[in-house]
């Protein structure tokens, strides 16, 4: 069995990889030196550098003085690199489906208290996702002819996306695109990757432009997908009752089946969010006819958004007859925007 590379080692491998698939130069000692987390000597990384040398993961081109990855070099990037990511990704996993446990209670409980402390008909929803922003990409090879590439994008959210390669792709290669395709768009939003960015990707990455292509069309795929995640949580529907403007059968009914379906709510709450609010508080008013619903046009509806961080936003609805409280309304929704927002931005 193979002997295992002590850290330091392994962080001047690793040092050694990265610069020669930036530069594609041969590496020596005193460019690795300027690695600030290694804060060691020339000397010192000379003498590792040649242990790694025998070890037989570097070695040296004929006529130059610095070092190249061998493939065994490479093999052990990519395992440890892959086994990383893994890592990341499955922890990403279990602590969305944690949070989004936790957060299905958190917004039950909430669009009660707010049914019990107004007497209105309330209504939250869970959060879409706005603006999302790429994380990270992951490319590691299926088969010969197949690379996987998984896409996590702001809020956690994952796709793996599978791509028919046209030419087999070595490991050096599949390295050299995964390090173009997260240092170009990490940290950009889709709107933000502009053509003249995707060409010159397509053209950095030459014969395997579609590689890049398949990223793309994974990552758009991901970014909608995002915005139908949209559950809306009820209550206190039956509150419509109390006001007898709303409570003749036809209204009423019409009022309470647009909360069961829930649809209509759904592009309702989807409009208040690009709204302009009220004293930027992120609290919008709609009276009767204002509503963007049509079997609203009765009663009055209160937005607030909320902010779960991590480009998430969630909306919580009130809808009662035109002569509610709004003064004990809007107290409620300033209230719990604040709870909320201090409850999700603490993870």
């Amino acid at each position: 069995m193979e002997e295992r590379l002590d850290e330091r080692k392994q962080k001047i491998l690793k040092a050694i990889i990265q610069t020669y698939l930036e530069t594609g130069e041969p590496v020596g000692s005193r460019t690795i030196s300027k690695y600030t987390d290694l804060n060691l000597s020339s000397a010192t990384i000379r003498n590792e550098m040649s242990d790694l040398e025998d070890l037989g993961y570097i070695v040296q081109p004929h006529t130059s003085a610095g070092r190249i990855p061998s493939d065994k070099g490479y093999r052990l990037y990519v395992d440890e690199m892959m086994k990383e990511k893994d890592q990341e990704v499955s922890e990403i996993k279990e602590l969305m489906i944690e949070k989004t446990d936790r957060m299905e209670k958190v917004l039950k409980q909430v669009v009660k208290m707010l049914a019990t402390n107004t007497n209105y008909a309330t209504l939250i929803t869970g959060p879409s996702y706005h603006r999302t922003k790429v994380k990270f990409i992951q490319l590691s090879k299926l088969r010969e002819d197949q690379i996987l590439a998984v896409i996590v994008v702001e809020g956690n959210m994952v796709k793996n996306q599978i791509i028919n390669l046209e030419e087999p792709m070595d490991d050096e290669t599949i390295l050299k695109l995964n390090l173009l395709l997260n240092t170009q768009l990490n940290g950009l939003t889709i709107e933000e990757i502009s053509l003249g960015m995707i060409k010159t990707l397509k053209e950095q990455a030459g014969i395997h432009s579609a590689v890049v292509s398949g990223v793309l069309d994974g990552l758009e795929e991901t970014i909608s997908s995002t915005d139908e995640e949209f559950p809306v949580f009820t209550s206190g529907a039956t509150n419509i009752f109390r006001y007898p403007e709303l409570s003749d059968s036809s209204k009423a009914s019409e009022l309470i089946s647009a909360f069961e379906e829930k649809e209509q709510l759904v592009e309702m709450l989807k409009e208040t969010v690009g709204d302009e609010d009220m004293e930027n508080t992120g609290i919008q008013v709609y009276i009767g006819s204002e509503s963007p619903v049509q079997t609203m046009k009765d009663c009055s509806v209160v937005t607030a958004t909320y902010e779960l961080g991590e480009g998430m936003k969630g909306t919580i609805g009130i809808i009662g007859p035109k002569r509610m409280d709004y003064e004990n309304v809007v107290d409620n929704l300033k209230t719990l925007k604040a709870q909320l927002d201090s409850i999700f931005k603490k993870e």
